[in-house]
């Protein structure tokens, strides 16, 4: 009996060591392919600081600048449907200045991360999606096949929408914002990076909403249910962002910034509702058998 007990402990810590070898494996599998990643994102953010003088007028400073594409946008549907004056914007009222030493080379290094963390994104995900393609099953690798051409659409779509449509929509609101004519808005140049950065990198996020809600229906943490019976509190949220982003208080403005927002809760919700249907024809098949 003795012996048959050592066997069994020698088994059950010869499994425990391989288990924990294995773990130990996935983890330097993982480091390498965040390796890479850096090493990408690091290259592109070099590149840009490189060329930073076409990046800081063109790209940073665009939405300051009343010549930008969406601000020239608006004073066209402006003149062509009869928008009011209001909703040409042809000043954007406030200056923008440095108030620490290191300020305008943290400057400099903070946009162009940026730029490398936004350029470097879709490759990040194709490591990732390396990494965890060797788990899958083959149903769930045809079923996820598309996962970083899917991502990185809608990620460039947001990135897209938050920097040509909120960003400059929220800059120009909130450069008219006065509380008094006393007070004379100066930004300084850190706040002003963070703002458009936040507003851009967020919407870039937020636009990857269906690949979220598939990920969490395939765990069967959401349901479409759920989603339709939600979608009143959904749409008041969507409201307020567009109302909040929105320069003036006509509803074509707001129309323009709501509507890609309620078509990705609508196209998330046709997502979770093809995964469950895909859950219930297997279960049913699995019956059958």
């Amino acid at each position: 009996m003795s012996e048959e007990r050592e066997n069994q402990k020698r088994k059950k810590g010869r499994a425990n060591l391989e288990e924990e070898m294995s773990f130990f494996g996935h983890l330097a599998t993982l480091r390498m392919h965040l390796v890479r990643s850096a090493l990408v994102i690091v290259s592109v953010t070099a590149l840009a600081f490189a060329y930073y003088d076409l990046i800081f007028n063109s790209i940073v400073m665009g939405p300051k600048n009343p010549s930008f594409w969406t601000y020239r946008m608006m004073c066209i549907l402006g003149e062509k449907f009869n928008l009011g004056p209001d909703f040409c914007i042809k000043e954007i009222p406030f200056q923008i200045i440095n108030t620490e030493m290191a300020g305008q080379f943290t400057l400099q290094m903070n946009s162009s991360l940026i730029i490398g963390i936004v350029l470097g994104f879709p490759y990040l995900l194709w490591e990732l999606w390396r990494f965890v393609k060797p788990a899958l099953h083959e149903n769930e690798r045809k079923s996820a096949s598309g996962f970083v051409l899917y991502a990185t659409f809608l990620f460039v779509l947001g990135i897209l929408f938050g920097y040509y449509i909120i960003s400059p929509l929220s800059v120009n609101f909130l450069a008219n914002y006065t509380v008094s004519e006393y007070i004379v808005n100066t930004i300084t140049i850190d706040s002003y990076l963070s703002t458009v950065a936040t507003l851009t990198l967020g919407t870039g996020i937020v636009f990857e909403l269906p690949i979220v809600i598939y990920i969490l229906s395939k765990l069967g943490i959401m349901t479409p249910k759920f989603m339709r019976n939600s979608r009143r509190y959904a749409t008041v949220f969507i409201l307020i962002i567009a109302a909040v982003v929105t320069p003036t208080p006509d509803l074509f403005t707001m129309f323009t910034v709501s509507v890609p927002l309620f078509l990705l809760y609508e196209i998330s919700i046709i997502v979770s509702s093809k995964v469950e249907k895909r859950r219930k024809e297997k279960e049913l098949e699995f019956y059958r058998d």
